[in-house]
């Protein structure tokens, strides 16, 4: 696997390289909530993840909050860059385990403090296994750092825009 990893990154890297208007990609994900309760199904490309509250925040705990999911994605995103790296690189990894942590105020979700809704700060810390020396594991290291996406969409300010489409639909009967 690590060699069929390999070749995939290092041909991705020649084919942009040779064509920087394959550099460009757009990912896409729907989201979709149709019940009173808090859990939605997003789906993104054929799949689908359900995300939800916990009972303290209102839901009904069918599956992760989307701060948690952010966090997940957060360190998912560093554990396939370091493995994506160390086998560009020849490295071996036995293991890599990404623990992220975010600290968020509630109070700006609920509306009861005029402080931000989203988080305050996010701390990762990444163990990384390997027979590799680790001088090679910090240049590893370092070179994640550099290239996660995910990683770098939470540090550099992105510019976000949406629009809010409204559809009127028949009026709502409730039971009696």
């Amino acid at each position: 696997m690590s060699e069929q990893v390999a070749k995939t990154i290092q041909g991705l890297q020649a084919a942009v390289a040779a064509n920087g208007a394959l550099a460009k990609a757009v990912f896409q994900a729907t989201t979709v909530s149709e019940s009173d309760t808090l859990s939605t199904e997003s789906r993104v490309r054929s799949f689908t993840v359900r995300l939800d509250e916990p009972p303290e925040l209102g839901g009904t705990d069918t599956g992760p909050n989307p701060v948690e999911a952010l966090l997940a994605a957060l360190g998912s995103c560093q554990a396939i860059v370091y493995r994506a790296y160390a086998s560009a690189l020849g490295l071996h990894l036995d293991r890599v385990v990404v623990e992220a942590r975010g600290y968020l105020d509630v109070r700006g979700f609920l509306s009861v403090a005029p402080v931000p809704s989203g988080f305050e700060r996010v701390e990762f810390t990444t163990r990384v296994e390997s027979p590799e020396p680790p001088e090679r594991i910090r240049e590893l290291s370092r070179l994640v750092e550099e290239h996660c996406p995910v990683l770098d969409t939470l540090r550099t300010p992105v510019p976000v825009s949406g629009t809010v489409e409204v559809v009127h639909t028949a009026a709502r009967r409730d039971a009696a």
